[in-house]
């Protein structure tokens, strides 16, 4: 019998189903993992059925990775030397620089991932013996095209080709920007030099060579004159030297105000150019236009944010031109009539002139002292009554011209817009509400436009 029961026990066991074996959780997913070698990245992703969770784990991995790589400022770089906010500035380098670590990062290697019915693990490591050579030699590289650089800018600097030396100056910031944190001994012209101070102080050496000088230094002019006709010319040179800088690039802007003026210019063979300011929009009576070298013209490396950080400190030479504002002197002829008899108020008058005092116009009651005439008319007419409603319908002109040459610059009409009431007059009221409505949005922008020609 005990046989029997041991078969039946045996027969019994090997029928059950086998319990699978959980895997375990791996060393590097648990915190156990020692790997002082390398460079470690963990990244998770949710398996939400939303989203592509391996590509999120990877990029998760990655950023965790580069976070372990810092980038440190030097005390004797050429970033602890700059007189800003030394701690503010130095972090904001020192951000670009790790963001730049992520885009460029190679050789780095997954191994290992893990999941479950919820998430989804990768593991990254980067040999940090690898990265250093990687590093190394990118730096090797970037210090020997500086350095040319630097040798070919100071043979431009002694045949007396300043703009080809400052060209090369900044290539040489360029080659090196990623290194501006370290001091890099070279030995160049002699003598032992920390390679990106050297470049910086001959860049800013260079700027404090040229000087600019706008004439005339001050404008008195009419807020709607033609500009074009009016002669800014920038005059570039060298200080020490007292030659002309010949085509340097500049570019102009207001600094105060507001308006249009054409960006930018090149040097003729005696230093000038030209400056043209196109139309005035700010209300402000005192504008200035600036003008000063144009520096990412000369560096081609605008587009750089390390260089755009640097450049917030080397000051363009430059100069200003200061715009004295006269308001236009507007007289002001108005006729509005409703149902044919003439208006106790000229509404529609009243608006436009309200809109051009807020617009920077003056008004004057002698014809004389005007710089431009407006003329308004309007009158409404009777239409039909349907049931107890009244509809009137209102036209209008209004029409600008230059007051000494007669010359009509703006003119527009309101063509028989509808008013209603429950008379006559009510109605009348009505289209000339709408009237000022509809100049309010859409024709006052128009005539401001053209006004200000």
């Amino acid at each position: 019998m005990s046989r029997i029961f041991t078969l039946f026990f045996l027969i019994l066991f090997s029928c059950s189903p086998k319990v699978q074996p959980v895997d375990p959780k791996p060393a590097w997913l648990t915190g156990q993992l020692n790997e002082p070698r390398y460079y470690t990245g963990v990244g998770q992703s949710f398996k939400d059925g939303t989203n592509n969770y391996v590509q999120a784990a990877k990029k998760s991995a990655l950023d965790d990775l580069v976070s372990q790589i810092k980038v440190t400022v030097s005390s004797t770089s050429i970033l602890s030397t700059l007189e800003e906010n030394r701690k503010d500035f130095q972090e904001r380098y020192e951000q670009i620089i790790q963001t730049s670590v992520a885009d460029e990062i190679e050789e780095f290697e997954q191994a290992g991932a893990y999941e479950d019915d919820r998430n989804y693990w990768v593991y990254y490591r980067l040999s940090k013996e690898r990265y250093r050579q990687i590093k190394e030699e990118q730096k090797r590289n970037a210090v020997t095209l500086a350095t040319d650089f630097l040798t070919k800018a100071r043979k431009a600097e002694q045949e007396g080709a300043r703009l080809q030396a400052i060209g090369f100056y900044f290539q040489a910031f360029r080659s090196v920007e990623k290194y501006l944190g370290e001091p890099i001994p070279i030995k160049i012209d002699d003598r032992e030099v920390l390679l990106t101070n050297e470049i910086y102080a001959s860049i800013k050496s260079s700027l404090n060579k040229i000087q600019v000088q706008v004439e005339p230094t001050e404008m008195l002019i009419n807020r709607r004159m033609n500009l074009n006709g009016q002669a800014v010319t920038a005059q570039v040179f060298f200080n020490d030297t007292r030659q002309p800088a010949a085509f340097f690039p500049l570019v102009a802007a207001f600094e105060k105000g507001q308006g249009e003026v054409f960006s930018n210019y090149t040097t003729d063979e005696q230093g000038r150019a030209k400056i043209l300011i196109n139309k005035i929009t700010s209300r402000e009576l005192e504008q200035t236009v600036g003008v000063k070298l144009n520096l990412d013209a000369m560096s081609g490396t605008s587009g750089s944010l390390v260089y755009n950080l640097i450049s917030s400190t080397l000051k363009a030479p430059g100069s200003q031109v200061i715009l004295k504002v006269q308001r236009p002197v507007v007289y002001l002829v108005a006729s509005e009539k409703s149902l044919g008899i003439g208006k106790n108020s000229t509404q529609i008058s009243n608006r436009l002139k309200n809109l051009l005092t807020n617009a920077g116009f003056e008004f004057t009651d002698e014809r004389g002292k005007a710089d431009l005439m407006m003329e308004v008319s309007a009158d409404s007419e009777k239409g039909s009554i349907s049931g107890s409603i009244y509809i009137t319908f209102l036209t209008g002109v209004i029409r600008v011209t230059e007051a000494r040459e007669g010359r009509i610059i703006y003119a527009t009409t309101l063509d028989r817009i509808k008013g209603y009431g429950l008379d006559y007059d009510r109605s009348s009221q009505d289209a000339y509400n709408k009237a000022i409505e509809t100049l309010e949005k859409e024709r006052m922008a128009e005539l401001l436009n053209n006004v200000l020609q």
